[in-house]
């Protein structure tokens, strides 16, 4: 410390220390005469509420954020809200106390008992509900009574804000699903095969066939790596199906009431009693005839009930190549695929001796300029030979056994919804044609998804704590201009002002000016000693030591 040659502070050290003196006096006697200290708090409780809403509108709907350990939107939030609670807490209750003396300023006496209440009040809820059932609305102090009351739904309140939610997100690598512009039976090591269905088409009929749930679609070729992937829009060559219903074509022989020939002109027949199935490459529905280019063309004649020689099911179904457009998702691990739509060529034909090309419109597959989709005519060939072959057969059941012509007989006799199957069958050709590399359209790529954890703001639990602010600033604001308006000055919670202007106190020596502005009487209060006794004629006594 810089000092003279007499040891003293030097005149500009002693200035400086002056006005930093005054200084603190000035910010002090502010404090405590005026309510300087309240709208701080009340400011305070404000911004922090304030920069809790500006910490949900950065993060509402973004992902966990990156954050020491030791911290969390959750933790962050609760600490600005103690801030804010406590501090509109602290004022409401300053303000509260000081209502006990706009209280005893009214024209009629008020009853001892109620400094206790006020007193009380400004303490905590349980004083605040006493308050609150003895004024009933009579006064402005009940507003505060009110607010520290409903302070303690603040922290509930506000930890309701934040919620986290989960969501899919894209991550990883690209998922890829087989498509295909291409199908050319080949054998295992790639070689063409003249006019032989390829054995990986023979699997997708038996499998579409054979399949009892009905369930090729979870048969697609696919990568996903997260599990739960997504594909839209994919175009590939495919086989598409449609079945009708000719049951009303189909006539009957009866003698004596009962039935012993159910037959299709020009199609299929059934003798005897039911349990029998008899399928035929005819054509009979004229709604199927413009279908092209066929794959196959068959019509089915069933009677399952074995009792029942009348009961009868015609279905006439068709085959044909197509450009499918699909979309595809993997969800935990299981595939879907649904077809979108499908588009046809009925102006093709099958050839012996050249390709059948299918180039649908840009506006359906949004591929201008592409390859067209091609069948080469010795794939084709050998595909409708085979399909003729397998879906031509007879069979049935009776109650000695069975006897069917061939395995896929008696699949499409098993059948419960006999439409469904074909579709089914459609599927899984689609999926073996689009599962071979064709060496021209690569696989398709779509969305890998994985669950992340977000942060969800629900801003309808922050109107409470905003409301509470609001009411509890008002009250502030109200009792400040009340007591201006009074003419009151400004004690709050004081006991020393008690005791100072208590007329049954004597605090002040005959030869001392009174005093009232509340830094006046704590800065007297200082130099005043007392001590609690008990006196034989007046009882415990708070006395002055003189």
């Amino acid at each position: 410390m810089a000092r003279d040659t007499d040891g003293e502070r030097t005149p500009l050290l002693n200035s400086a220390s002056s006005q930093g003196l005054a200084l603190a006096q000035s910010v002090g006697t502010l404090l405590t005469n005026w309510w300087l200290w309240e709208l701080i708090e009340a400011c305070t409780s404000i911004i922090a509420l304030a920069v809790i809403v500006v910490i949900l509108i950065i993060y509402d709907g973004s992902s966990l954020p990156d954050w020491p350990s030791v911290f969390t939107i959750n933790s962050v939030i609760s600490f600005l809200s103690t801030i804010s609670k406590l501090s509109i807490v602290a004022a409401t209750s300053a303000a509260v106390s000081q209502c006990k003396w706009l209280w005893y300023r009214q024209a009629e006496p008020r009853r001892l008992q109620d400094l206790q209440l006020f007193d009380d009040a400004s303490r905590g809820p349980w004083g605040a509900v006493q308050l609150l059932f003895s004024l009933r609305a009579r006064h402005l102090a009940f507003i505060g009574a009110v607010v520290v009351v409903l302070a303690n739904f603040f922290d509930p309140f506000v930890q309701q804000v934040v919620a986290y939610r989960s969501r899919s997100v894209p991550s990883g690598k690209a998922p890829e699903i087989v498509k295909s512009r291409v199908y050319a039976a080949r054998s295992d090591e790639g070689l063409p095969l003249p006019s032989v269905v390829d054995l990986s088409m023979k699997a997708g009929i038996y499998n579409g066939v054979f399949d009892i749930k009905d369930n090729a679609d979870s048969g697609i070729s696919h990568t996903c790596s997260t599990g739960n992937c997504s594909w839209r829009d994919v175009s590939s060559l495919a086989i598409c199906s449609r079945c009708v219903d000719i049951t009303s074509q189909v006539e009957k022989e009866c003698t004596d009431g009962k039935c012993h020939l159910l037959y299709i002109p020009n199609g299929p027949t059934l003798s005897g009693l039911g349990g029998q199935i008899n399928s035929s490459t005819t054509n009979i529905s004229s709604e199927l005839q413009s279908i092209e280019p066929s794959v196959l063309r068959f019509t089915s004649l069933l009677s399952k009930k074995v009792s029942d020689p009348n009961d009868a099911l015609a279905i006439e179904c068709s085959m044909f190549y197509c450009i499918g457009r699909y979309t595809a998702s993997v969800k935990d691990g299981i595939a879907e695929q649904r077809l979108l739509a499908s588009w046809r060529n009925d102006s093709a034909r099958l050839d012996t001796k050249t390709d059948l090309i299918l180039n649908p419109p840009t506006s359906f597959s949004n591929e201008s300029g592409a390859e067209p989709y091609r069948v080469t005519h010795l794939a084709a060939h050998a595909l409708n030979s085979f399909m003729s072959e397998t879906f031509t057969g007879s069979g049935g059941i009776n109650n000695s056994g069975s006897a069917f012509s061939s395995d896929v007989m008696q699949a499409l006799y098993d059948a419960s919804n006999l439409t469904r199957r074909i579709e089914n069958l459609a599927t899984s050709m689609t999926n073996s044609i689009r599962g071979q590399d064709d060496n021209v359209s690569g696989p398709a790529y779509g969305t890998a998804w994985t669950s992340e954890t977000y942060v969800h703001v629900r801003w309808a639990w922050l109107a409470f704590p905003a409301a509470l602010i609001l009411l509890a600033s008002c009250f502030i604001v109200g009792v400040i201009l009340e007591t201006s308006y009074r003419d009151i000055l400004v004690w709050k919670s004081s006991n020393i002002a008690l005791l100072f202007h208590g007329r049954s106190l004597r605090l002040s020596r005959p030869n001392e000016k009174p005093v009232n502005k509340l830094s006046a009487m704590t800065s007297r209060a200082t130099n005043i000693k007392a001590r609690l006794v008990d006196s034989d004629t007046e009882g415990w006594k708070l006395d002055q030591d003189e």
